[in-house]
Protein backbone atom coordinates (compact mmCIF):
# COMPACT_ATOMS: atom_id res chain seq x y z
CA UNK A 1 0.00 0.00 0.00
CA UNK A 2 1.51 3.33 -0.99
CA UNK A 3 0.99 6.51 0.99
CA UNK A 4 1.00 9.19 -1.68
CA UNK A 5 -0.47 12.56 -0.84
CA UNK A 6 -3.31 13.71 -3.02
CA UNK A 7 -2.53 17.44 -3.37
CA UNK A 8 -5.74 18.26 -5.15
CA UNK A 9 -7.84 16.55 -2.49
CA UNK A 10 -5.95 18.32 0.32
CA UNK A 11 -6.47 21.75 -1.25
CA UNK A 12 -10.16 21.05 -1.71
CA UNK A 13 -10.51 20.13 1.97
CA UNK A 14 -8.59 23.26 3.10
CA UNK A 15 -10.63 25.63 0.93
CA UNK A 16 -13.86 24.03 2.13
CA UNK A 17 -12.79 24.40 5.77
CA UNK A 18 -11.96 28.11 5.32
CA UNK A 19 -15.29 28.81 3.63
CA UNK A 20 -17.21 26.92 6.31
CA UNK A 21 -15.39 28.80 9.07
CA UNK A 22 -16.20 32.12 7.43
CA UNK A 23 -19.88 31.27 7.12
CA UNK A 24 -20.04 29.97 10.69
CA UNK A 25 -18.55 33.08 12.28
CA UNK A 26 -20.86 35.43 14.09
CA UNK A 27 -21.23 38.87 12.58
CA UNK A 28 -19.58 41.67 14.46
CA UNK A 29 -21.71 44.39 15.93
CA UNK A 30 -21.23 47.67 14.11
CA UNK A 31 -18.63 49.83 15.77
CA UNK A 32 -20.18 52.49 17.93
CA UNK A 33 -19.56 56.05 16.94
CA UNK A 34 -17.21 57.73 19.35
CA UNK A 35 -18.85 60.18 21.64
CA UNK A 36 -17.54 63.71 21.87
CA UNK A 37 -15.33 64.46 24.81
CA UNK A 38 -16.41 67.46 26.83
CA UNK A 39 -14.27 70.41 25.84
CA UNK A 40 -13.13 68.76 22.60
CA UNK A 41 -13.04 71.22 19.74
CA UNK A 42 -14.88 70.48 16.53
CA UNK A 43 -14.17 72.04 13.16
CA UNK A 44 -15.87 75.42 12.99
CA UNK A 45 -18.66 75.88 10.51
CA UNK A 46 -17.67 77.86 7.45
CA UNK A 47 -18.11 81.59 7.84
CA UNK A 48 -20.45 83.43 5.48
CA UNK A 49 -17.40 84.76 3.66
CA UNK A 50 -16.04 81.25 3.15
CA UNK A 51 -19.45 80.15 1.91
CA UNK A 52 -19.47 82.99 -0.63
CA UNK A 53 -16.01 81.87 -1.80
CA UNK A 54 -17.27 78.27 -2.17
CA UNK A 55 -20.16 79.45 -4.34
CA UNK A 56 -17.84 81.55 -6.51
CA UNK A 57 -15.25 78.74 -6.73
CA UNK A 58 -18.00 76.45 -7.99
CA UNK A 59 -18.43 78.83 -10.91
CA UNK A 60 -14.79 78.67 -12.05
CA UNK A 61 -14.81 78.11 -15.80
CA UNK A 62 -18.15 79.83 -16.40
CA UNK A 63 -17.95 82.16 -19.41
CA UNK A 64 -17.66 85.93 -19.17
CA UNK A 65 -20.70 87.80 -20.41
CA UNK A 66 -21.21 91.54 -20.08
CA UNK A 67 -24.27 92.09 -17.89
CA UNK A 68 -24.39 88.39 -17.02
CA UNK A 69 -25.36 87.23 -13.55
CA UNK A 70 -26.18 83.53 -13.83
CA UNK A 71 -24.40 80.27 -14.69
CA UNK A 72 -26.50 79.56 -17.79
CA UNK A 73 -25.60 82.78 -19.56
CA UNK A 74 -22.31 83.71 -17.91
CA UNK A 75 -21.07 86.46 -15.62
CA UNK A 76 -19.49 89.83 -15.64
CA UNK A 77 -17.43 90.73 -12.56
CA UNK A 78 -20.20 92.36 -10.52
CA UNK A 79 -22.70 89.74 -11.68
CA UNK A 80 -20.46 87.05 -10.19
CA UNK A 81 -20.44 88.92 -6.86
CA UNK A 82 -24.19 89.52 -7.04
CA UNK A 83 -24.93 85.84 -7.77
CA UNK A 84 -22.50 84.43 -5.18
CA UNK A 85 -23.97 86.50 -2.36
CA UNK A 86 -27.54 85.99 -3.58
CA UNK A 87 -27.11 82.19 -3.31
CA UNK A 88 -26.72 82.75 0.44
CA UNK A 89 -29.70 85.09 0.62
CA UNK A 90 -27.55 88.21 0.93
CA UNK A 91 -28.64 91.18 -1.17
CA UNK A 92 -25.92 93.28 -2.74
CA UNK A 93 -26.01 96.02 -5.38
CA UNK A 94 -25.50 94.96 -9.00
CA UNK A 95 -22.61 97.13 -10.25
CA UNK A 96 -18.98 97.17 -9.13
CA UNK A 97 -19.18 100.88 -8.23
CA UNK A 98 -22.35 100.39 -6.17
CA UNK A 99 -20.85 97.31 -4.49
CA UNK A 100 -17.86 99.41 -3.47
CA UNK A 101 -20.11 102.10 -1.99
CA UNK A 102 -22.10 99.48 -0.04
CA UNK A 103 -19.02 97.75 1.37
CA UNK A 104 -17.32 98.73 4.61
CA UNK A 105 -13.68 99.60 3.80
CA UNK A 106 -11.09 96.99 4.77
CA UNK A 107 -7.31 97.38 4.72
CA UNK A 108 -5.64 95.15 2.16
CA UNK A 109 -3.63 93.36 4.86
CA UNK A 110 -6.84 92.60 6.80
CA UNK A 111 -8.73 90.88 3.97
CA UNK A 112 -10.81 87.80 4.83
CA UNK A 113 -12.44 85.29 2.49
CA UNK A 114 -15.60 86.78 1.01
CA UNK A 115 -14.35 90.37 1.10
CA UNK A 116 -14.48 92.30 -2.17
CA UNK A 117 -11.49 93.74 -3.98
CA UNK A 118 -12.00 96.68 -6.33
CA UNK A 119 -10.00 97.82 -9.35
CA UNK A 120 -9.96 100.67 -11.81
CA UNK A 121 -8.78 99.63 -15.26
CA UNK A 122 -9.44 102.94 -16.98
CA UNK A 123 -10.94 106.29 -16.15
CA UNK A 124 -11.86 107.40 -12.66
CA UNK A 125 -14.60 104.89 -11.80
CA UNK A 126 -14.18 101.52 -10.15
CA UNK A 127 -14.99 99.15 -12.99
CA UNK A 128 -13.87 95.74 -11.76
CA UNK A 129 -14.51 93.65 -8.65
CA UNK A 130 -13.48 90.24 -7.36
CA UNK A 131 -14.17 88.06 -4.33
CA UNK A 132 -11.17 87.58 -2.07
CA UNK A 133 -10.53 83.85 -1.54
CA UNK A 134 -7.55 83.99 0.83
CA UNK A 135 -3.79 83.57 0.39
CA UNK A 136 -3.61 86.64 -1.86
CA UNK A 137 -6.04 85.21 -4.44
CA UNK A 138 -9.41 86.41 -5.63
CA UNK A 139 -12.09 84.99 -7.91
CA UNK A 140 -13.40 87.15 -10.74
CA UNK A 141 -14.90 87.26 -14.20
CA UNK A 142 -12.08 89.10 -15.99
CA UNK A 143 -13.20 90.10 -19.48
CA UNK A 144 -14.80 89.17 -22.78
CA UNK A 145 -13.49 85.88 -24.12
CA UNK A 146 -12.34 84.73 -20.66
CA UNK A 147 -13.90 82.60 -17.93
CA UNK A 148 -14.42 82.96 -14.18
CA UNK A 149 -11.03 82.26 -12.65
CA UNK A 150 -8.60 82.97 -9.83
CA UNK A 151 -6.09 85.81 -9.95
CA UNK A 152 -3.48 87.14 -7.54
CA UNK A 153 -3.57 90.57 -5.92
CA UNK A 154 0.22 90.68 -6.36
CA UNK A 155 0.00 90.15 -10.12
CA UNK A 156 1.60 93.31 -11.57
CA UNK A 157 -1.57 94.28 -13.46
CA UNK A 158 -3.91 93.91 -10.48
CA UNK A 159 -1.42 95.44 -8.05
CA UNK A 160 -1.21 98.59 -10.20
CA UNK A 161 -4.99 98.83 -10.71
CA UNK A 162 -6.08 98.00 -7.14
CA UNK A 163 -8.25 100.74 -5.62
CA UNK A 164 -9.68 99.37 -2.39
CA UNK A 165 -11.23 96.45 -0.55
CA UNK A 166 -14.49 96.17 1.31
CA UNK A 167 -16.65 93.87 3.39
CA UNK A 168 -20.36 93.33 2.91
CA UNK A 169 -20.78 90.72 5.67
Amino acid sequence: MSHSIDVRGTLTILVGAVIAAGCASTPRAPAERPTAIVGESRPAAASEGEQVVRVAAGLIGSPYRYGGADPRHGFDCSGLVFYSFDRLGIEVPRTAADQRHAAKPVARDELSPGDLVFFRSSGRRVDHVGIYAGAGRFIHAPSKGAVVTYAYLDDPYYRSHFVSAGRLL
